[in-house]
């Protein structure tokens, strides 16, 4: 069946998180290529990222400190800059091609309001907190089918990780496409599991003709 609906991660698919995880080094006071290197030696062991501060703060409370953060003016942003490249003029041909463009993440509430400020072109924005679900949850995909109004078969996901977008969407019945960048994509196309996916892409500029092939 043809895909109708395609929606999209946010981190590392449509958002570069250069920036915020550089602002994070900067206010613990590590430098930023340590606090990357940390990264992504925790993404490769397979452990939860937020677990990087322990490795710099033992007993981290993550929430504590996103408070003290926001007091000091440290909110939740999305700029222009943050977008990958080819990420907004993807999404404005997706739908000047008729697809239902959806965004759908693991992301605070702000996330949404942020996405909306950017003009990013969309039907659907968005996210876990609002939603009350997590993924790799199948009740989020299954929140992402019905807000779709279409069946998961002719829904489409993409996402940069596979426990987390891949994997979970593949099972939920909708077509998974894996885009490979950010510290989560080019690790997890190292895995096997990365053949699962129903496409891979490289740019979201491939997408539109990966589509086709699958027609």
């Amino acid at each position: 069946m043809a895909i109708k609906a395609i929606f999209f991660d946010v981190g590392e698919t449509l958002v570069d998180e250069t920036r915020q995880w550089s602002s994070w080094a900067d206010w613990l006071g590590v430098s930023r290529l340590a606090f990357s290197a940390a990264l992504e030696k925790t993404i490769a062991e397979g452990r939860h990222h937020r677990r990087v501060f322990d490795i710099f703060k033992p007993g981290f409370d993550l929430h504590q400190a996103e408070a003290a953060r926001q007091a000091q003016g440290n909110r939740y942003f999305i700029e222009p800059r943050d977008f990958y490249p080819d990420a907004t003029a993807a999404l404005r041909r997706l739908k000047a091609a008729g697809y239902v463009v959806g965004i759908a993440g693991n992301q605070p509430e702000e996330t949404e309001a942020a996405l909306g400020l950017s003009g990013i072109a969309a039907d659907h924005i968005a996210s876990s907190a609002r939603w009350g679900i997590e993924k790799p949850s199948p009740d989020f995909f299954a929140k992402i089918v019905d807000v779709s109004g279409f069946t998961a078969n002719e829904v489409a996901y993409v996402g940069d990780r596979l426990d987390n977008d891949v994997l979970p969407a593949k099972k939920a019945g909708l077509l998974s496409v894996f885009i490979v960048r950010g510290p989560w994509g080019h690790i997890h196309a190292r895995y096997p599991e990365a053949s699962q996916a129903d496409l891979t892409i490289h740019a979201l500029d491939e997408l539109p003709a990966a589509l086709r092939r699958i027609v």
